[in-house]
């Protein structure tokens, strides 16, 4: 699983790591951009795996297949 925080103040979000290394990076924006204000914003949790391609192999099967129709098909 992959954590990312978002701040409650600004736009702000993290990347996509550990949870504790989002909180760091939370506290340390916190520190710098909204000094004197309680940490706030929320966590996301990420259940898939973080570094997965998604639909992308598909997406290449399925083109090469089709490369595959066009080149054998005679006009």
């Amino acid at each position: 699983m992959a954590h990312r925080y978002r701040c409650g103040e600004c736009r702000f979000s993290t990347r996509w790591t550990t949870e504790s290394e989002a909180e760091d990076l939370a506290a340390a924006h916190y520190v710098d951009r909204h000094p004197g204000l309680v940490l706030g914003g929320g966590m996301e949790v990420n259940r898939k795996s973080p570094n997965s391609l998604g639909c992308l192999p598909m997406l290449g099967i399925t083109l090469f297949l089709l490369l595959i129709v066009v080149a054998s098909a005679r006009w």
